[in-house]
């Protein structure tokens, strides 16, 4: 497969411009056939295809500008477009004018291989124009005729789950914003509890303890959060929704265990609700549950919900309601491959594609929704494209399960997670 690098970086407002409203200019420019565009290995959707134009690759832009969290303006009358952004913390800011050559960035001009050009309403900027004022990658496919662009590293928050097995790389801790201990859990018979087989307080060793560990991350900035698991496998979690008793016994364990271990918040996790009971009955149930717990914690403590996706089979979740509530909301997108798949295949980007515009358009804000990802489903290389989808969408940040994978499986995990994101 031959692959053609198309300058080294793209200015996204170089890439093409769809703006509605201006007058049709069509010259000698035609359809190309079957040109894709990618950002991130995740196809991007035009309401026009691509063009060529005398060998010149024109793309619509308004849908990769967008993508990459660009705001362009367009001014009819003097026919030019405004493109803003940021790379690194730096605004960058680029004038366009149909028919031109010359474009203006921060006040500097710029020569244009080709000049901008109206095409039934749109304004298009020729492929071999790109630079790096944004500093999105670029490489065309002949052999496919996809056009790859590539995201530049973004700030957000990021999340990362620290289970009994990540001891071992706690030096990744000051990576994160938050950390979420796996160390409790509502157990099968329906009682909270840190003394779990599976979720427990570590043993100590020597000075280090579960509580020195978090107070470590609390002075560092990063929050930490106690995770309290429960599934309703067999209507256990059901049980303990639904009882009042066992409903406020609950709640208090976890809010005397929140204060006495030092946390600043807490993550639910619960799941498997709305698979084999009512899913209606079941969202009221834990809307109720919520709610209360969230009355009961101290003002200072956050309240965050790991959810699983909607377009799971899972639907005892009112995820509007939910997000009204907490602080923010992890969607747990993962887990679409079959069961006894090896671990390191990748989860379906159109799938997880498909959750985070499902959760968004049941009404969690997306400064509110934490992208889930499993890194024992995930390479180096297709974690790039879970990261990708989490800028696209301009979410407030990943969720990372869990901290002991990061090198479980490949040493260059941590770097490309790196490459792509850094903590806010």
């Amino acid at each position: 497969m031959f692959h053609k690098r198309v300058g080294k970086t793209v200015a996204a407002t170089l890439l093409a411009l769809s703006l509605l409203g201006t007058t049709p200019n069509t010259g000698d420019v035609y359809a190309a056939p079957a040109i894709s565009v990618t950002l991130d290995n995740v196809p991007l959707q035009f309401d026009a295809a691509p063009r060529i134009d005398k060998g010149v690759t024109y793309v619509p832009f308004r849908t990769v500008g967008e993508a990459l969290g660009i705001h362009i303006t367009w001014n009819s009358s003097s026919q030019t477009v405004k493109a803003a952004g940021s790379l690194k913390g730096q605004l960058t800011e680029v004038l366009l004018q149909v028919g031109s050559t010359t474009a203006t960035v921060n006040g500097k001009k710029v020569k244009l291989a080709a000049a901008p050009l109206q095409l039934e309403g749109r304004v298009l900027i020729p492929l071999s124009s790109f630079s790096s004022q944004f500093g999105v990658a670029v490489a065309w496919n002949q052999t496919t005729r996809t056009v790859s662009l590539l995201s530049p590293q973004r700030e957000m928050h990021l999340r990362a789950f620290y289970a009994l097995q990540s001891f071992q790389e706690r030096d990744l801790v000051p990576s994160m914003n938050s950390v979420a201990f796996g160390w409790s859990r509502i157990d099968r018979e329906g009682q909270f509890t840190l003394q779990g087989d599976e979720y427990r307080l570590p043993a100590a060793a020597g000075d280090v303890t579960p509580q020195s560990i978090v107070a470590n991350a609390a002075n560092q900035n990063i929050k930490p959060y106690l995770m309290v698991y429960a599934l309703d496998g067999n209507g256990e979690l059901t049980k303990v929704l639904s009882d009042s008793s066992m409903r406020q016994k609950s709640i208090q364990g976890i809010t005397a265990s929140v204060v006495e271990n030092g946390f600043g918040g807490i993550v639910l996790d619960f799941e498997g609700l709305g698979y084999k009971l009512d899913a209606v009955q079941q969202q009221k149930l834990l809307n109720d549950y919520v709610k209360q717990l969230k009355a009961s914690l101290p003002n200072d403590i956050s309240l965050s919900l790991a959810v699983p996706p909607l377009n799971s089979a899972y639907k005892g979740y009112d995820y509007k309601t939910l997000a009204s509530m907490a602080d923010d909301i992890i969607l747990m997108a993962y887990q679409y491959n079959p069961v006894g798949t090896k671990s390191q295949v990748p989860e379906p980007n159109s799938l997880v594609d498909q959750a985070i515009q499902l959760a968004l358009d049941a009404g969690v804000p997306k400064q509110k929704l934490l992208l889930g990802i499993s890194l024992s489903s995930e390479t180096p290389s297709s974690i790039n494209d879970k990261l990708g989808l989490a800028k696209r969408y301009d979410l407030k940040g990943a969720a990372f399960w869990r901290l002991g994978l990061f090198r479980a499986y490949n040493d260059q995990m941590e770097s490309a997670v790196n490459t792509s994101v850094v903590k806010e």
